[in-house]
């Protein structure tokens, strides 16, 4: 990605890829009905609808109010759309679809006027966080839509067998972890040199046909492979599957998607391994062992495409898991397949700041996070956008969640 811009430079990139964001959020919009935007599909997850409105809403607080010193286009819908408004339940009554559609577009007409006289060089970093802002909210709301409308799509089969190696060693040494790039949000930031000894990681995520193996050995039904927290969940939560489970036998090769940390940690246990951390995950993915350098996304430099990788480029139509060797071009410089695209992946890493970690553009993004509560996720989903990857990206969870697009892959000493 060239962040290196000219001041007009910097703002035709902005515009474009506002527009190019923008146009994927309204062909999401259009699909919608009324019942399904502002259905509450599950108490941690708020209504697609408020998904779309806090879009226009943050843009607005950020750019509008803070940025140009504009007062508030929409003050009633300040308290509905504000992350720290109103809870999860009472986010239902919402303004119908088209009234939406016009908060939307009229915040964003505003805001690209704003573009064409702002100093923008100051607040790149700002703009740069708002446009996979926007990229974030769309994917949680893919997530909503899953939940209300599950379904397992038709299966996209396997191009080839997985014939390469299961596991790729990692020899000892340094690599850099984290981002200072322009993109980079708080939380990836600052980067720094870590140093690892020689552990080996698989080389795909977890597919259905493993997983089913543990799953046919009673897995859910044997505490060893369980830690007591996890254990202590499954009693509560009575499951047998993955949430998003796929029996067909062309999903074997797709990765498995809906686990929660402890599921995929007891799997972990069960093939004698252990998840890995977010650094060993990181370097696998990265690391350019004959060049010195991390690279931004596993394959190099270039951003990510149906080329390299299943994610929500806007050329894209699968919106569904494809075979974890389907991108043989978007493999790290290790071998690490689907490190990108296709499912997030859990990391047995407690989500914190790095060493001299700023909060920005608001403590309530990362730090309220840093609780020793939730599990770093690393890579990206099919749901995710272009704007919001890159290996030094960093999601995070409670572990039992398994409403995500979530999966995992194990490693070993």
């Amino acid at each position: 990605m060239i962040l290196n811009y000219c001041k007009s430079s910097l703002k035709d990139y902005f515009i474009r890829g506002f527009q190019e964001c923008r146009t994927q959020t309204l062909e999401l919009l259009d699909s919608l009905d009324e019942e399904t935007f502002r259905c509450l599909a599950h108490p941690d997850f708020s209504p697609v609808g408020w998904h779309l409105g806090h879009i226009a809403y943050t843009e607005s607080l950020w750019l509008l109010e803070r940025g140009a010193n504009q007062k508030p286009m929409f003050p009633q819908y300040r308290k509905l759309y504000a992350a720290d408004g109103l809870p999860k339940s009472e986010r239902v009554q919402l303004p119908t679809i088209e009234e939406t559609r016009y908060y939307l577009n009229a915040v964003r007409e505003k805001v690209l006027d704003y573009l064409k006289v702002v100093d923008i060089e100051p607040q790149e970093r700002l703009w740069r966080f708002l446009l996979q802002h926007e990229s974030q909210h769309c994917e949680t709301a893919c997530i909503v839509l899953k939940l209300i409308n599950y379904q397992n799509p038709l299966p996209i089969p396997s191009p080839l067998p997985l014939t390469l190696s299961p596991e790729i060693k990692i020899p000892r040494g340094e690599f850099e972890m984290g981002s200072n790039s322009a993109n980079a949000l708080d939380n990836e930031r600052a980067a720094y040199t870590v140093y690892l000894d020689t552990y080996f990681i698989d080389r795909y995520p977890i597919t259905s046909r493993k997983y089913r193996d543990f799953m046919e050995s009673g897995g859910y039904k044997k505490a060893q492979y369980w830690s007591d927290a996890g254990w202590e969940w499954l009693q509560h939560k009575q499951v047998n599957q993955p949430l998003y489970w796929c029996n067909d036998g062309a999903c074997d090769n797709h990765p498995v998607m809906g686990v929660s940390y402890y599921e995929a940690e007891a799997y972990a246990k069960f093939v004698g391994k252990r998840l890995p951390t977010e650094a060993e995950w990181e370097k696998a993915a990265r690391w350019d062992e004959q060049a010195k350098y991390s690279r931004t996304y596993p394959w190099g430099e270039e951003e990510p495409t149906q080329e390299f990788c299943n994610c929500a480029a806007p050329s894209s139509n699968i919106y569904q898991t494809t075979p974890v060797n389907a991108y043989p071009k978007g493999q790290s410089a290790y071998g690490m397949y689907d490190a990108l695209g296709n499912v997030w992946e859990w990391t047995n890493t407690w989500f914190d700041g790095y060493k001299g970690f700023e909060y920005y553009p608001y403590i309530g993004y990362s730090q309220v996070y840093f609780d020793n509560k939730h599990k770093v996720l690393k890579g990206s989903s099919w749901a995710t956008r272009p704007m919001a990857m890159r290996a030094s990206f960093r999601n995070w969870y409670y572990p039992h969640v398994r409403q995500i697009f979530a999966g995992f892959r194990c490693a070993s000493n």
